[in-house]
């Protein structure tokens, strides 16, 4: 893991196309801006996680329908 220093306005470059901001600093809550394409997704952590787990159970739920079509021989 790469460890940053930032101050209020000052930015970290990812790549050609993904930039990240401090724009704000309040006690202990910082708030960054991301600025990257469209088709990149950008969520918190704990969303991500979720979807991740969702989707891992919807194609669970799509093999045990699979399951149940009979199979012709």
């Amino acid at each position: 893991m790469l460890v940053l220093t930032r101050r209020l306005g000052e930015s970290i470059q990812i790549g050609e196309n993904i930039e990240v901001k401090v724009v704000s600093i309040h006690g202990d809550q910082i708030k960054i801006g991301i600025n990257a394409p469209k088709n990149i997704d950008i969520h918190r952590k704990e969303v991500y996680l979720t979807i991740q787990e969702e989707n891992q159970q919807a194609t669970k739920e799509i093999q045990n329908l699979f399951n149940l079509i009979p199979h012709s021989k």
